[in-house]
Order: structure tokens, then sequence, then C-alpha cells
């Protein structure tokens, strides 16, 4: 299995992850309900920023490449009531990819994530939005009480994704340099190396195969390293599940640098 999903299959899933997103809303009791890993919001909160994220992704798409994010305008607001909150949410979605279909992957589109090893292009705007709504999916399961692992294929390039385009930058990293690890026990490895050049990730050979990596940077040279299945550690750097949660070998504190470590300031 690959980590990086073509640009059909991430339309696929994020369909697929959105009407799982519903199917969890309308099971709730009440849109009233807070929303554990997000405490705080309620459940309305959430599918509110899921609705109107999406129309508002869905217009900075279709303007292609320019200078801030596009807003929806004119758009119908989330309704309160709960019966009718996922034919909205449906509505949103149908937006979002109607707009990443009309647009290819390759055209330019306004991020967030400009000094980022990802591209400003519509492919890497679909590959962050499924990785969005697959976490806020666990996020509405959670509160219903029927939380489920993401997807194989979601999880594994989430964490590519994340390092990349959450973690990818070319400003200097404070501290003393060192390389993170992280090992899916479906089989992929990837290190995010730190430094004064900045944050950048790259895959690694798996424990127990040839190495690629070069001679130094062996499987030695990461400060500290984390194993778990793939779903789980994309809800770990997302602060979804704690650390324990996970086998983690090494310096555990530099993962609390890594989430102090703002790269702007």
């Amino acid at each position: 299995m690959t980590t990086t999903l073509e640009f059909p299959v991430l339309l696929r899933l994020i369909d697929e992850r959105s009407t799982a997103f519903r199917a969890a809303v309308a099971s709730a009791p009440s849109l009233d309900v807070q929303v554990p890993t997000c405490p705080e919001w309620t459940l309305f909160d959430l599918a509110q920023h899921i609705g109107e994220g999406r129309r508002d992704w869905a217009a900075t798409v279709a303007a292609g490449p320019a200078p801030a994010k596009s807003a929806a305008e004119g758009a119908p607001a989330a309704p309160r009531e709960r019966e009718a909150v996922p034919a909205w949410l449906a509505a949103s979605t149908q937006e979002l990819l109607d707009a990443l279909r009309e647009a290819g992957p390759d055209r330019g589109c306004w991020t967030w994530w400009g000094a980022s090893q990802s591209p400003q292009t519509c492919g890497a705007v679909a590959r962050h939005q499924l990785q969005q709504i697959a976490v806020h999916t666990y996020d509405a399961q959670v509160t219903v009480g029927a939380p489920e692992p993401l997807p194989d294929e979601v999880a594994l390039d989430g964490v590519e994704e994340f390092l990349s385009t959450c973690v990818g930058t070319t400003s200097a990293w404070p501290h003393k340099p060192t390389a993170f690890d992280f090992h899916a026990t479906e089989g992929h490895s990837w290190r995010l190396t730190v430094d004064g050049d900045g944050a950048r990730s790259t895959r690694i050979s798996a424990p127990g195969t040839t190495p690629v990596a070069a001679a130094d940077e062996g499987p030695n040279a990461a400060g500290v390293s984390v194993r778990g299945t793939a779903s789980e550690l994309v809800l770990f750097v997302y602060d979804r599940i704690p650390a324990d949660s996970l086998q983690i070998e090494g310096d555990a504190g530099l993962f609390d640098l890594l989430r102090a470590w703002d790269p702007d300031e």
C-alpha cells in the first residue's frame, strides 16, 4: 500500500468520511452535547465548523491562486434542528467536491502552509481536507460513544500529510537539532528532522527492513521514536489520544517542544 493517494481517491475518501461524520451527528441525542476531544465545542459547533469550512474551501478552490482565502458568500447558516443538519452538511461537502473536481489537482490555490513541504495546489488542499474530515469524524464518533479507527489508507497518508503540511517549515528549530521517527505497524515509517534549516520529513525504512536512510541518519539518529497503528499515529499528532496509547522510545519530552514550537514567532 502506498502512502500518497491519487486525486480521485482523495475525493472518494472525503465523501466517505463526510458520510460517516453525518451518520455520527444524526445518531446523537442532542447537538448540545460536548465534544470530549474538542472540549470547547458542542456537537453543533463541530458540525458548523465542518459545514462552513467546506463551503469556504470550495470558494477558495474556485478562486484559483489568490492572495487570501476566499469565503463562501450567501451560504445558508447551519440549521439548529438536528434533523436538518445532515442535509446541510451533505450540501457543504458536495460544494467542496464539485470545486475540487472542476479545478483538478494541479491548479494553484491559496493555502496557509506556504513555507511547508506541501505544494500550494488544489491536490494538496484535497489531501489536507481529507485529514480534516477524518479527524473530525473521529471527534463526532467519540461524542456519540462509537469511536472507530481511521481507515488504513486515510491514516497512512495522514501521517505523512501532517508532517509535510502542518510541521514542515524553513524556520529554524530553536533547540538542539534532532529527529523524530514515526513507525506505523502497517509497515511504513517516516523521519521528521528539525535543525537550523527548519523541519522536513522523509520516508525511511521500517525497522527490520533494508535501510534507505543516509549513512549519517541511521536507525539510532532519532531523539525519539513513536510506534503504533497509522490511525493511532494520526490521532496522536492531532492530540486526540495520549502518548501512553503508543510505544515511545527515547526522549518523550521532545514532543512537548515540538507542540510548543511556533515557527512564525
